[in-house]
């Protein structure tokens, strides 16, 4: 542990874990309704999507995580306008997923930068986290956590019930777009830590390992953040350990053994 000693005395290693600490609290609190929703798919979208958008700011403005935001948001907007109901919503991700990747792809072409930057947007770069990518980070969780604390209750109901939810007069079409919305600030954070190809370790894992130890939604949300937590700062500390492997392999590691010990505990 004496390396590890040593590099948490650097900024680079503080900002990589107060990084991953604020992306687990982001992807705690909107994994519980991923999984209720069924938004799974939605989530490997959004992600997907992200790459393009961040793609687009790597060429133009060589900022890929001001550009995947951007990307993410706005692909949120056209499938909460486009698809309302699961098959609807499913269908309309399928179609923009498969154009956003190929637009990602010709954009990315244009790129005469390291290839290093390119493949961060995939696999993630935690450990180059600046100062201002920690700010937005922040900012991603502050918005998160205050949108989450006021819509969780109606969100819920929309989700066990929406039929009921809707005659007793909740905003189901709006809450759903909203929620997406939240769910692309979520993932953009995510692709920080694990990169867009690997989100589904922190937004939907967690959440799945969760429920496996509740049917309380609210002890359902605290699991989720704690095992979201313990994924993503023991995922850097692992990799500081090591030296010479991605965070994002020992993430998703350690989200994948939690939801074995889950489910296993749950079959016993």
């Amino acid at each position: 542990m004496t390396g590890v000693t040593l590099y948490l005395a650097e900024p680079f290693a503080q900002r990589a874990l107060l990084a991953g600490a604020l992306v687990a609290i982001t992807c705690g609190l909107v994994a519980p309704f991923v999984v209720i929703r069924g938004l799974s798919f939605a989530v490997h979208g959004t992600s997907e999507l992200a790459f393009t958008g961040a793609a687009a700011g790597l060429v133009l403005a060589d900022d890929p995580l001001l550009g995947a935001l951007a990307g993410a948001v706005l692909v949120a907007v056209v499938i909460g306008a486009l698809g309302v109901q699961e098959r609807e919503r499913d269908a309309a991700i399928g179609v923009i997923l498969a154009f956003g990747l190929g637009l990602g792809v010709w954009i990315l072409s244009g790129y005469r930068g390291f290839s290093s930057a390119a493949t961060n947007i995939l696999f993630g770069n935690i450990f180059g986290v600046g100062p201002r990518q920690l700010g937005v980070l922040v900012l991603i969780a502050v918005v998160v956590a205050s949108v989450m604390a006021g819509l969780a209750r109606p969100l819920l109901f929309a989700s066990v019930d929406p039929d009921v939810a809707r005659i007793r007069g909740v905003p189901e079409r709006a809450l759903g777009v909203v929620f997406l919305v939240v769910l692309a600030l979520a993932v953009t954070a995510a692709a920080q830590v694990v990169g867009t190809l690997l989100v589904l370790s922190l937004a939907i894992a967690p959440a799945a390992s969760a429920r496996r130890w509740s049917a309380v939604p609210m002890v359902v949300i605290a699991v989720s953040v704690a095992f979201a937590f313990v994924a993503g700062v023991g995922g850097i500390l692992a990799a500081l350990a090591v030296g010479t492997v991605k965070p994002s392999v020992f993430v998703t590691s350690i989200s994948f053994a939690i939801y074995l010990i889950s489910r296993l505990r749950r079959e016993r």
